[in-house]
């Protein structure tokens, strides 16, 4: 039995793509980058997160500390958006 690596644990390429594959991440990115209020097929809400971390692959986090400082940002947008922070102070 394999042990279960934390989210915040894994790598930042496969954080990204888990975060392509969650209909809340792909309902944020929709309304984010689109002003849509339904969810992104997982492939729309990648495309979204390449955009905003300006990167041309998920790969690109871990070799890229501006792109992973934005991947952090976006994170953090994404988790006060579902509740599970409170929101950041601008």
């Amino acid at each position: 039995m394999t042990d279960r690596i934390p989210f915040d644990a894994q790598p930042l390429p496969q954080q990204a793509g888990i975060l392509c594959n969650d209909p809340q991440f792909q309902r944020f990115a929709g309304l984010r980058g689109l002003g849509l209020d339904q969810e992104l097929t997982p492939t729309a809400a990648a495309e979204y997160l390449r955009t905003t971390c300006r990167v041309t692959s998920r790969r690109d986090l871990a070799r890229d500390a501006d792109a992973a400082q934005r991947f952090q940002v976006l994170r953090t947008e994404f988790d006060a958006w579902r509740g599970r922070i409170a929101r950041p102070r601008v």
